[in-house]
């Protein structure tokens, strides 16, 4: 699926939107994410914080499991906003994204004007997927 720019602009708008919602009591930084499927669909995600660090979980995650949960599993891209400004998905992002959509497209920016997108397997360059049963 060929993802326009307006399209690319839409999903980043909708990444901002959703990271009004993130819940970011520790670090102060707020990250929105909305993944777009090839289907069409939109989920959107934001990172949740908890004191035990290692339960909270990203925007990308978050939004990845609503797209599984709603039954999809093949995307065309995903777009991060944060409240710092730009901002990649991290490794665990990456790796997590992979299995679905190695080639979907990873959109973020500084500012609504100014978008940068790259191929998910340009970032994660050796990413591995388990067998499936």
């Amino acid at each position: 699926m060929k993802v326009t720019s307006d399209k690319k602009k839409e999903l980043y708008l909708t990444a901002k939107e959703a990271l009004g919602r993130a819940y970011a009591p520790y670090s102060g930084f707020s990250v929105g994410a909305a993944l777009l499927s090839v289907s069409g669909n939109i989920y959107t995600g934001t990172n949740v914080e908890s004191g035990a660090f290692a339960a909270g979980i990203c925007a990308e995650r978050a939004a990845l499991a609503t797209a599984v949960t709603a039954g999809d599993r093949e995307f065309a891209a995903i777009a991060v906003a944060s409240s710092e400004g730009e901002a990649w998905p991290c490794g665990i992002c990456r790796q997590a994204l992979y299995e679905f959509s190695p080639e979907m497209e990873v959109i973020t920016g500084s500012r609504d004007e100014d978008l940068f997108s790259e191929k998910l397997s340009d970032l994660l360059p050796h990413g591995f997927r388990l067998e499936r049963k």
